[in-house]
């Protein structure tokens, strides 16, 4: 298996692998959605929405179509196709020198592709708090 984090994730999602996320982000990680004001702090949360995202946006329209890499961090550029509604967005994302996620950060447009992951992502959350 691959230290570097980012070649990690990218197996992890094209696998839709939800389960490998807890070796993956650190304790004490963060996650900014594009739809919540609030940073979600802590592991449980970041596992959360990130377990979401996975089955949300995990169809096969969903591609990477570039990367950009600092020393500890990555900005990626995705796109998929959600509920007939084009989504085009970046996760950025840094790590610590464990390899583990300490920040993740999504950006999404067009505004009506975001208003349709909102309410899928809300959705998806409300199945995982209910078990």
């Amino acid at each position: 298996m691959s230290t570097d984090p980012i070649t990690r994730w990218h197996a992890l999602a094209a696998a839709r692998d939800a389960a490998a996320l807890d070796d993956l982000v650190a304790d004490d990680a963060v996650f900014q959605s594009p739809a919540v004001h609030t940073p979600q702090a802590g592991k449980p949360l970041v596992l959360a929405y990130l377990k979401a995202a996975l089955a949300v946006l995990g169809n096969d329209s969903f591609r990477y179509l570039g990367e950009w890499r600092g020393e500890r961090s990555a900005v990626l550029e995705f796109e998929a196709t959600l509920d007939g509604m084009y989504v085009n967005g970046v996760d950025m994302i840094r790590w610590n020198e464990a390899g583990r996620i300490t920040h993740f950060k999504v950006m999404v447009r067009p505004v009506k592709g975001l208003q349709a992951l909102i309410a899928r992502m809300a959705e998806r959350l409300q199945a995982l708090q209910k078990g």
